[in-house]
């Protein structure tokens, strides 16, 4: 009797925590919160994405239009990060699903950090009158964006 009342409790726990396995619509939907990282990303990816006959690539082409219709909404990186983590937060929302739309934000974060490298680094040599090579350039936001790539790659 004892053990029973222990299975129905964890079962109830498990109902509110939405804990079960996930479905296959769970399973696709728990993709999307990526698209966040990705977006903001892009910027990375220019020189790649942007080379010549990409515009042939309908893989380019559907981010193309994404990014713009991410980049048409006013704060909309703001937006995404605010509603990603209000509904990480939900219960009612599979486990699945909000572990990634919380993994998502982790990655948006991180973002950042190669941003604020690269101006600090652009700053300082500019204020000593050095100026990398595009090459340079051109390599250094393309590891970032492959490495983005790998990690949602991996994520997903």
């Amino acid at each position: 009797l004892r053990e029973q009342e222990v299975a129905q409790l964890l079962e109830a726990k498990a109902e509110i925590l939405n804990d079960k396995a996930p479905t296959n619509q769970d399973k696709i939907l728990s993709i999307l919160p990526y698209l966040f990282p990705l977006m903001d990303g892009l910027q990375y990816g220019r020189f790649l994405l942007g080379a010549e006959g990409a515009e042939a690539n309908p893989f380019v082409v559907i981010l193309a239009l994404l990014y713009a219709l991410y980049r048409s909404v006013p704060f909309s990186g703001f937006i995404a990060f605010f509603v990603l983590n209000f509904l990480g937060g939900n219960p009612s929302i599979n486990r699945l699903i909000r572990y990634n739309m919380q993994q998502a934000i982790f990655l948006d974060i991180a973002l950042f950090f190669p941003g604020l490298l690269s101006g600090l680094i652009g700053l300082t040599a500019g204020s000593a009158g050095f100026q990398f090579p595009a090459i340079v350039t051109q390599l250094s936001t393309d590891a970032i964006f492959v490495s983005l790539l790998a990690v949602l790659g991996y994520c997903t």
